[in-house]
């Protein structure tokens, strides 16, 4: 049985961004318990050189969209980067998931060796689609969302491995 570049790809990106709302759910419900603004933890970053958790959430659903567009060859829709609520970040995570969802498999399925081409601090990189995906694609994406999961349980969030993993 062989698996596919879709089947690696844009449920793993799907379920990344469900996971993502569902962690800025708890931080809403943390925020009320503890009668905190929630600017206080939409604006937290883990260092000071680092993005706070909206910029966070922005680059997850870039990342995504950037990903199921390069392996695809479908142009991504474009979002402004202007969210500065729980329920505007809400609304582009639901807006990167009607997105990915509407990927047709047989868009990815077959692109591993078709080249991917992309601007990397101010360089031009090539992979193959399967490189591309699992060395740059997924792991940036992880990280943007590992990192916004940090940054709320660091806050203090009551968060465990499980809800990072959506389980």
């Amino acid at each position: 049985m062989s698996i596919t570049l879709h089947q690696i790809s844009i449920p793993l990106l799907i379920k990344g961004m469900q996971n993502l709302s569902a962690l800025l759910d708890r931080a809403e419900q943390h925020a009320d318990e503890q009668q905190l603004e929630y600017q206080v933890l939409l604006s937290a970053r883990l260092f000071g050189d680092m993005y706070p958790l909206t910029a966070q959430v922005q680059r997850a659903s870039d990342t995504a969209k950037a990903t199921a567009s390069r392996l695809s060859g479908l142009a991504a829709p474009n979002f402004a980067d202007d969210e500065t609520s729980f329920d505007e970040l809400q609304a582009r995570i639901n807006k990167t998931i009607v997105f990915l969802e509407g990927i047709p498999a047989d868009a990815i399925d077959g692109q591993e060796e078709r080249q991917v081409k992309m601007m990397l601090r101010g360089e031009e990189q090539s992979m193959s689609g399967l490189d591309y995906l699992t060395r740059f694609g997924l792991p940036n994406f992880s990280f943007h969302v590992v990192t916004a999961y940090d940054i709320l349980r660091h806050k203090g969030v009551k968060l465990g491995k499980m809800d990072y993993l959506g389980l």
